[in-house]
């Protein structure tokens, strides 16, 4: 983390801006709400890859070049009981799956467990926020979300797959719950544009030319992606299996099924947000969600218990030399809550350009603490 380095803005005033530069572009009030805190719980949790530095880029700027609606219309295509299929038609995907989890939590304190699938989406945030959700409410979240083309086949160099996180939270009776949210490839995407807008390399190893070539380069990389002359290589390692790359490739495949079967929409390719003449067209991204309700089986309290214990136990086990301390997934991300909740989000140079460029775009009576 590298906030010592960068002035803060408090949450608050952050919110207050986000939300009300949502609305200036046509997106609701009330979603628009959802939208601002879906993108600083990443910042929240330390995951700035997915936080404010997507603002522009992957919202605002999809918006004005009309690869992403302002307004969700979100249509339920299917229901039963237990189980919803909505579709987005290309509104705000944080909105869309907003309103498909607090639907599913309810089905889910009723019947024990619930599903759910979304197509025709958009970039819904960090999956750790709707799995979460159910965490938050003392249940299983399960979700998971295709993307753009990114991730090569074991053996392969062309970039087929998105980067398909496989997010799980489990409630515990600790102060946070246990919440793995990572990509299936070595690094996602976002962690590149954010290499990139910072001057920074990718490291070595993450990402293959199709010559079969490394690179490094942070820019080209996200060029390369884009013209499909580069690609991620699944968690694990590529191109070969001798790092058992094709565990990351397995899942992220895992992924991409459920994002676009259970919904019957699209997928890989289809998904690159370029139509065959070359111009831009929506993305038509696929998301799934499961919540299961402890109480159906041992009982919440029960379960909790059970889950602190092992993580715990796990933080408690002998360390390797050289190191003091274990974490279990979820504890950093809230020690960096704990750090940044009085003091605000860090808002580096390429973020405080682009907030100035939509604040006097729309002429929001706003002044940040890194303007002097």
């Amino acid at each position: 983390m590298q906030a010592e380095n960068r002035p803060y803005v408090s949450w608050e005033l952050m919110n207050d801006f986000l939300t009300d530069a949502f609305v200036g572009y046509g997106v609701p009030r009330p979603d628009a709400a959802i939208c601002a805190d879906v993108l600083l719980e990443s910042d929240r949790r330390g995951i700035e890859s997915h936080g404010c530095n997507r603002f522009k880029p992957i919202y605002i700027d999809r918006i004005v070049n009309g690869t992403l609606l302002p307004e969700t219309n979100l249509e339920v295509v299917r229901e039963t009981p237990t189980t919803i299929v909505a579709d987005a038609h290309d509104g705000m995907g944080m909105v869309a799956s907003h309103r498909v989890m607090t639907q599913l939590i309810e089905k889910a304190k009723t019947y024990g467990m619930a599903g759910g699938a979304i197509r025709n989406s958009t970039h819904f945030g960090i999956a750790g926020y709707w799995a979460t959700m159910a965490s938050n409410e003392g249940m299983i979240g399960l979700v998971g979300t295709n993307a753009r083309p990114s991730i090569a086949p074991t053996f392969g160099v062309e970039n087929m797959l998105g980067t398909n996180p496989l997010t799980f939270a489990l409630p515990t009776d600790e102060d946070f719950p246990f919440c793995i949210d990572c990509a299936t490839s070595i690094v996602q995407r976002g962690k590149i544009e954010y290499y990139a807008r910072e001057g920074k390399p990718t490291p070595a190893g993450m990402v293959v030319a199709d010559d079969g070539s490394e690179l490094t380069d942070s820019r080209q990389i996200l060029e390369m992606l884009v013209d499909g002359t580069a690609a991620l290589a699944p968690l694990g390692g590529g191109p070969g299996d001798e790092m058992c790359g094709y565990k990351g490739y397995g899942y992220a495949t895992v992924v991409e099924i459920l994002s676009a079967a259970l919904a019957g929409g699209e997928f890989m390719k289809a998904l690159s947000g370029v139509a065959e003449d070359g111009s831009r067209q929506m993305y038509h991204l696929g998301h799934f969600f499961f919540v299961v309700d402890p109480e159906a089986f041992c009982g919440r309290e029960t379960f909790r218990k059970v889950a602190g214990d092992i993580c715990r136990a796990l933080r408690a086990s002998k360390k390797a030399p050289g190191y003091d301390r274990i974490y279990t997934a979820g504890e950093k991300e809230w020690l960096v809550w704990q750090e940044r909740k009085d003091k605000g989000v860090p808002v580096g140079e390429a973020v405080q350009r682009e907030i100035i460029e939509v604040r006097d775009r729309l002429g929001l009576p706003y002044h940040f603490p890194f303007e002097g």
